[in-house]
């Protein structure tokens, strides 16, 4: 059976995939701060085959935008049609240190078209699945799954299937498809996958500060830990993630560096076609949290529509700061 091990990561804690968040600047400021691995946004492998027959594969940064300086680097693909499947990894597979493939994702939209977490239920389709991947990556292969639909009772047989297939590494979110993002994660099912599998297990949900990451890698033996809405809120989490694990305590950011780390986010977003505004905006928010006079700001920024407003907006509140 082919497989592949994964690369040396600086670090055990992973910035999540997060459509519509985790863009290929933020990817690499969170890089920068300490992320030991980062993902794309998830990809439909219908649009990555539809993309390399028009444009061809050479140009691929097309399709999916990002940078050298992010790796080791993940993409993240979705979708069940076992032949778009191979098209797509025949592509991706030249360009990216890792494939990650989707079985979390809940959104109706998308379990509806039988992928993502959909194929919980669904193990024989998830086993040749994960077979063609395995066969046409000349990368590892890793997936990211939920515990279960309704109730936590399909993420062993998944992770023992994803072993089988030769994948290098399985991420568990312990909340089911039907909890959303609500209520609590159980990180005793992680524990329980990490005993049941010998590949890595990589621990996602509810890590909020350093200390929790700490707590999940201890609790679970998890290899690793991914964070997500956190990180997006706060990539500087990475660094105190790091600082905490070797040294038993963290530093608190400072004003300026958080406000240096806003104006690089935005000078890397340059860089890329699609550059959305609503995503710096909500960047904007976050990195000035905490900062005197945030609260303010945030409330002058809801109107702004352009990037040039956005910076000049910052700049104003934050004069001699960045």
């Amino acid at each position: 059976m082919k497989s592949y091990k994964l690369p040396k990561f600086a670090s055990k804690a992973f910035f999540a995939p997060m459509a519509g968040v985790s863009d290929p600047a933020l990817r690499l400021v969170c890089k920068e701060l300490g992320a030991g691995l980062v993902v794309t946004e998830f990809v439909n492998v219908h649009a990555i085959s539809a993309k390399e027959k028009q444009l061809g594969a050479d140009r691929i940064m097309e399709f999916v935008e990002f940078s050298e300086k992010e790796r080791p680097l993940s993409v993240q693909l979705f979708g069940s049609d076992l032949k778009k499947i191979e098209e797509a990894v025949k592509v991706v597979t030249k360009h990216f240190d890792l494939i990650d493939y989707n079985m979390g994702c809940p959104a109706p939209h998308i379990t509806s078209e039988m992928a993502c977490s959909a194929l919980l239920q669904e193990p024989e389709l998830t086993r040749k699945i994960f077979k063609t991947l395995v066969k046409h990556s000349t990368v590892p292969v890793s997936v990211k799954i939920r515990s279960g639909i309704s109730s936590p009772d399909k993420y062993l047989e998944i992770g023992k299937i994803a072993e089988e297939e030769g994948l290098a590494m399985i991420t568990l979110h312990p909340r089911t498809v039907k909890q959303g993002y609500s209520g609590k994660s159980d990180w005793t099912l992680i524990k329980k996958l990490k005993e049941s599998v010998k590949i890595a297990v990589c621990g996602n949900g509810d890590i909020e500060t350093p200390k929790d990451a700490a707590r999940m890698l201890k609790e679970t033996g998890c290899d690793y830990v991914m964070i997500g809405r956190a990180a997006a809120k706060n990539p500087f989490i990475f660094k105190q993630v790091n600082q905490y694990i070797n040294t038993g305590k963290y530093s608190k950011i400072s004003e300026r560096a958080r406000l240096k780390y806003f104006f690089k986010y935005v000078e890397y977003t340059k860089k890329y076609k699609n550059i959305k505004v609503s995503s710096i905006r909500m960047q904007a928010m976050n990195f000035s949290k905490g900062c005197v006079g945030g609260k303010e700001l945030r409330g002058a920024l809801i109107p702004v529509k352009t990037l040039d407003g956005i910076e000049a907006l910052m700049k104003k509140f934050y004069n001699g700061l960045a």
